[in-house]
């Protein structure tokens, strides 16, 4: 298990006429994710027309990234989510473990792992 911060970016599309919706199931997946503990980061951002979303996500290690991916927010909310949006793209930025890179494999992520830097 990794014992370093990983962190996600994850771009959506919003279905015309579908931002209330949209709006809705993410509050419902920040409110899941505020309660796990190994989760630092979960914010979603929107472009200036309202049509375009990403998600920032920060996570204590590899085992909080395991624990959110068996979380309701993507056992339960992200199917909701992905009726009303589409995903356009997934980015790990440091190593998630061998479990959510198999888990989030079908999604076609991009896999960045740490080069030079720090982290506080």
């Amino acid at each position: 298990m990794s014992t370093t911060r990983i962190r996600l970016l994850v771009a959506l599309d919003i279905h015309e006429g579908k931002l209330a919706e949209f709006e809705a199931i993410a509050k419902q997946m920040v409110a899941a994710s505020e309660k796990e503990p190994g989760t630092l980061l979960y914010h979603f951002v929107l472009s200036s027309d309202r049509k375009h979303c990403r998600l920032l996500e920060g996570y204590t290690d590899s085992g909080a990234v395991g624990e959110h991916f068996k979380g309701a927010a993507v056992q339960h909310l992200v199917p909701q989510l992905l009726k009303v949006a589409d995903l356009t793209m997934i980015e790990f930025y440091g190593d998630p473990g061998a479990e959510v890179t198999a888990a989030a494999a079908r999604l076609n992520p991009s896999m960045f792992t740490s080069f030079h830097g720090f982290d506080r």
